[in-house]
């Protein structure tokens, strides 16, 4: 009677509806450097290119720490490695109501957050996709990757809100109360694979058992970068990451308020536009999920990319005092595209390096992404600080994301590289790529 019950709902969507939790959880100060950047400048006088520092210290992190998280994951577990990375969440960000000095910013935003939010990062969602599914992992994965955005639209609105009426400590104690308050649910609710509950991944018919790794962490981590290094399609897929996360995370996510309240818009007026798109970001991110199981994936990258450098192209000529129909439209646009890029990139390298090596690359990869969020942080902030003008920011990446599309149609799925050129008498061979679940 108990098994037949079970039967109504599978374990996996119950942990996978955990992670999503801790995932928004964990995303509260991904809204907090746009929202927190004017009002640390107005009581602390630090320059826009200070308080950008301190970001691209925590995007550096944030992607450097996603392949040795990954590997802590197959060693340790979701479970203890997902509680641990919260309570560093909430410590960062409560920590910084004591701050006096710059260096403590970049020490709380930059270090512990960083490295926290980092180990909740896309490796945490991949993780979670990859063990617990097989069937539907693309959708699944669409879905964990927009807990981001869900995230990012609970709380950019009040953390504008609490900083227009109370000041910036009262949001950043709102973001530590946040992590801390998913840590008992991970710890009751989160297990680590099918197996330790006794069933099979989502869509399989075996269980799955003896695939923990006993090895050091770092050492997996390393050794997957290595395979990673060895390989084109790491190359192309690490290199259109990288632009994907200096026109995301590192400029818009971060100077996207800032710009608009150069042109005289309201900062809580520009958290709503930047919550807005976060709606749609997760429209996109599952729509996406479900086309990466049916599509070529490295088609949809091309089209992402292209898509989101022709709308940065427009986007200097779309500010102004007010919110205009044109702006609306690029919100709309840039929220369909915004992260919709991580479940095809998540595919591929599942593809070309295997289940647990492939997560573990794919943290690589998503390492260059905070690599390239980083950069643009700090270079939008000194061509600001430059010019007084975001505009060589927003072209520059534009250009980039074009050349993201090309990278992407240059990467060779397993089986369809050009094999050696056979003897003259030799029979014909048959690719061997059979295309993963």
């Amino acid at each position: 009677m108990f098994r037949r019950r079970r039967a109504w709902i599978h374990r996996a969507w119950i942990v996978a509806a955990v992670a999503f939790v801790a995932l928004i959880g964990a995303a509260g100060f991904r809204a907090a450097p746009g929202v927190l950047m004017v009002p640390l400048q107005d009581e602390f006088g630090w320059s826009r290119s200070t308080t950008s520092f301190a970001v691209s210290v925590n995007l550096v992190l944030y992607g450097l720490t996603s392949p040795f998280a990954a590997a802590l994951m197959e060693r340790f577990g979701l479970r203890r490695v997902t509680a641990c990375v919260l309570v560093l969440v909430a410590a960062g960000s409560g920590l910084t109501v004591f701050m006096t000095a710059s260096w403590q910013l970049v020490l709380c935003w930059g270090v512990l957050i960083g490295l926290g939010t980092g180990s909740m990062a896309m490796v945490f969602a991949a993780t979670v996709a990859g063990r617990w599914f097989v069937r539907h992992r693309g959708l699944v994965l669409g879905v964990l990757t927009a807990a981001g955005a869900t995230g990012q639209l609970v709380f950019l609105p009040l953390m504008a809100w609490l900083a227009d009426r109370y000041g910036w400590r009262p949001a950043s104690l709102t973001v530590a109360v946040a992590a801390l308050a998913v840590v008992p649910l991970v710890v009751l609710v989160l297990r680590d694979r099918p197996a330790d509950v006794g069933l099979a991944p989502y869509g399989a018919t075996e269980i799955e058992t003896g695939q923990e790794q006993t090895g050091n962490a770092a050492r997996l981590a390393l050794s997957a970068l290595r395979q990673g290094l060895r390989s084109k399609a790491f190359w192309l897929l690490a290199g259109g990451f990288l632009i994907c996360g200096m026109s995301t995370n590192g400029l818009v996510n971060t100077h996207f308020i800032p710009a608009a309240h150069d042109h005289h818009m309201p900062e809580t007026t520009a958290a709503g536009l930047l919550a807005l798109i976060g709606i749609f970001d997760i429209v996109g991110t599952v729509g996406s999920g479900w086309l990466t199981d049916r599509v070529d994936a490295r088609k949809l990258l091309a089209w992402y990319y292209g898509l989101r450098g022709l709308s940065l192209l427009a986007l200097p000529a779309l500010f102004g005092a007010s919110v205009r129909p044109s702006m609306l439209v690029f919100v709309v646009f840039y929220g369909l595209d915004w992260v919709a890029t991580v479940p095809p990139t998540v595919a591929l390298a599942r593809e070309v390096f295997g289940p647990v090596h492939g997560t573990v690359v794919f943290g690589w990869i998503f390492a260059s992404h905070q690599l390239g969020a980083a950069v643009a942080a700090a270079v939008a902030g000194i061509l600001r600080t430059e010019f007084g003008s975001y505009t060589m920011a927003w072209w520059g990446a534009a250009v980039l994301c074009l050349f993201a599309a090309g990278m992407s149609m240059g990467i060779r799925r397993p089986g369809t590289a050009e094999p050696p050129e056979p003897p003259a008498d030799a029979p014909p061979r048959k690719a061997p790529y059979a295309s993963a679940g």
